[in-house]
C-alpha cells in the first residue's frame, strides 16, 4: 500500500515556477515509479513526468520538456515536480501517482496509486 499526499499548488502568473511536492509512504520504495499527471477541465488525464526512485532516472514526454522536472528526496520520501515558465494551459488539476514495477509507466490506468491532486492555475 502507498499513501500519496500533494502539497504546493497554487495561483500563479505566467512565466513564473511553482514546486509541487508529492509526500509518500509506502513499506519500500526499491522498486517504486512515481508519475506526475495533469487534468485540465473537459480534457483527459495527461502523463507529464515520471521518475525510478531507486535509481533517480526520469522520463518525460516531449510536450513538457525543458520546463518539468521531476526530482524525489529520499530522505524526506518526497517526490517534486517543478514546473517553469507556467503557461495559462498549464492549469490543471496535478496528480502524483505511484506503482512498483521498473519501466516508465506513462498512461494513468498502468497506476495504482493516486494522490487527491493539487491545483494549478496560471493567469495570462
Amino acid at each position: 500500500q502507498v499513501q500519496l499526499v500533494e502539497s504546493g499548488g497554487g495561483l500563479v502568473q505566467a512565466g513564473g515556477s511553482l514546486r509541487l511536492s508529492c509526500a509518500a509512504s509506502a513499506r519500500t520504495f526499491s522498486t517504486l515509479i512515481m508519475g506526475w499527471f495533469r487534468q485540465a477541465p473537459g480534457k483527459e488525464r495527461e502523463f507529464v513526468a515520471a521518475i525510478r526512485w531507486s535509481s533517480g532516472s526520469t522520463y518525460y514526454p516531449d510536450s513538457v520538456k525543458g520546463r518539468f522536472t521531476i526530482s524525489r528526496d529520499t530522505a524526506k520520501n518526497t517526490a517534486y515536480l517543478q514546473i517553469d515558465s507556467l503557461k495559462p494551459e498549464d492549469t490543471a488539476v496535478y496528480y502524483c501517482a505511484a506503482r512498483y514495477g521498473t519501466a516508465f509507466f506513462t498512461r494513468s490506468f498502468d497506476y495504482i496509486y493516486w494522490g487527491q491532486g493539487t491545483q494549478v492555475t496560471v493567469s495570462s
